[in-house]
């Protein structure tokens, strides 16, 4: 179990697994002045009120919930979203809404996962090669539908 410090200067609980085996943690929007309507393709920085200290080594990633992908077509401009260790600052979500429809953000509404994962820091290692594989250097769409 890894702990991390956080701040919660939301009036909303702490980010919370909705199930026991569950990667990512809900995040809610922290909007004390009200709902937030995100129009057709209109997209948003909703905070959080949350800020947290990563141990290095470690990220936060924001990542879309798949109901309100699936229900209401709003998803997050840049998924997964990267909070890195030294990053102090509130983790606000960068909503966007990708329906024909108007979509109202509420208060305490949860926006958004958080799957914290380690990660590795690398030292390039220049070459004139690389090993062979058998994909090669096939890109989009070289191993079929």
């Amino acid at each position: 179990m890894l702990t991390v410090p956080v701040i919660n200067s939301s009036r909303h609980p702490l980010p919370a697994y909705q199930t026991a085996h569950a990667a990512g943690l809900d995040l809610r929007a922290d909007l004390p002045g009200g709902p937030l309507t995100l129009g057709p393709l209109e997209r948003a920085l909703v905070p959080t009120g949350l800020s947290l200290a990563l141990p290095v080594g470690y990220e936060a990633q924001v990542r879309p919930r798949s109901g309100l992908a699936y229900k209401h077509g709003i998803g997050i401009v840049n998924s997964p979203g990267t909070i890195d260790a030294d990053y102090r600052g509130e983790i606000k979500v960068l909503l966007v809404n990708l329906s024909n429809e108007p979509f109202l953000v509420q208060d305490g509404e949860r926006i958004a996962q958080l799957v914290v994962a380690r990660h590795e820091t690398i030292e390039w290692q220049p070459t004139e090669t690389l090993s062979e594989t058998a994909r090669g250097a096939g890109g989009y769409g070289s191993t079929g539908k």
